[in-house]
């Protein structure tokens, strides 16, 4: 009987390590440099929830794809093998179908006008649906304004598009987006993109400055185009495998703590994009510095038609003119 007391206390006591240690540290994967605003935005978020907690949680990192792609990540949140992903939005549409109106062409006028959109009613509309298919989305962070990069030739309007193969995220509305255009797009998990550049299996690619620079196209691509077509928010998700075993309280701090990690990824981002086609351009890539928006908007007619019948055009134009 004593023994069996003694085994029963020893287990039991495992167990509370095994508790502790998993609360403890939590695994938190992006696909980019520690660099990069990804990598800014979770430290950020580490440094205020060790602080809020006093230390009874802290963020590991997981960068450059070092738990799978964006894909596989959210997925690994969903099952509890991820603790944290900061992810675009891109391949998040394909498990909360709500986010893939904030991917439109052309739908946010500018950084203020989106950060309204996200930071308001509508963007928490979007993250309550989150819950309902796995998900925990703690706050809306930052990409930034995607822009075209290709190997073959100089990109100002949807004609210059024409035939280029661009690799895409995994997401229907910017699919749909380059099909009207002309361009073929092509979707792959961004680990692959830089040798399907080298390699030339695809010609080009569209992401935030922030991103080109992070992940060095420079090196495979010749032409930048500052298109800033899409928007692009980012997510920092949690697995509800945590969050379920959260108090009231300490859910609050894990929110404050996205929070304060989205505003500075958001920061950096901006900065990024602000100051990296300079470095861009002594890098050896060749910048159109700006699209003709209206004829691409003219050409992207079909392609909106589409969206109206998939979100509603009464949702899509509250986010066009929203008041900010």
């Amino acid at each position: 009987m004593h023994l069996r007391t003694i085994i029963a206390a020893t287990v039991f006591g495992i167990g509370l390590a095994a508790t502790a240690a998993s609360a403890d540290e939590l695994k938190a994967g992006y696909s980019l440099p520690p660099t990069s605003h990804y990598g800014v935005g979770v430290t950020a978020m580490n440094e205020e929830l060790t602080r809020l907690s006093n230390g009874k949680w802290t963020i590991k990192q997981f960068p450059a794809n070092a738990l799978g792609g964006e894909r596989e990540m959210v997925e690994g949140a969903q099952i509890g093998t991820v603790d944290i992903v900061a992810t675009s939005t891109g391949p998040v549409g394909n498990f909360v179908p709500d986010t893939l109106v904030t991917d439109i062409p052309f739908l946010f006028k500018d950084y203020k006008h989106a950060h309204a959109v996200l930071d308001g009613p509508i963007g928490q509309k979007i993250l309550d649906q989150f819950p309902k298919h796995g998900l925990i989305a703690l706050a809306w962070g930052e990409n930034g304004f995607r822009n075209l990069t290709n190997s073959k030739k100089p990109v100002k309007t949807p004609e210059d598009a024409k035939g280029l193969k661009i690799r895409t995220m995994e997401n229907q509305v910017h699919m749909t987006a380059f099909k009207t255009l002309g361009v073929l797009p092509t979707p792959m998990a961004f680990p692959e993109l830089f040798t399907a550049m080298q390699q030339g299996t695809v010609d080009g690619q569209e992401n935030p400055i922030g991103v080109i620079l992070g992940a060095k196209f420079s090196q495979v691509q010749k032409y930048l185009t500052v298109s800033q077509h899409v928007y692009s928010p980012a997510l920092i998700i949690l697995s509800p495998s945590v969050w379920n075993k959260l108090s009231d309280q300490e859910k609050g701090w894990f929110k404050q703590a996205a929070l304060a990690g989205a505003k500075a990824m958001r920061q950096k981002a901006e900065d990024d994009a602000a100051n990296g086609i300079e470095e861009l351009k002594k890098q050896g890539m060749e910048v159109t510095p700006g699209v003709d928006a209206t004829a691409f908007q003219a050409a992207l007619k079909p392609a909106y038609d589409e969206y109206a019948k998939k979100f509603g055009q009464a949702k899509i134009d509250e986010i066009r003119n929203y008041k900010y």
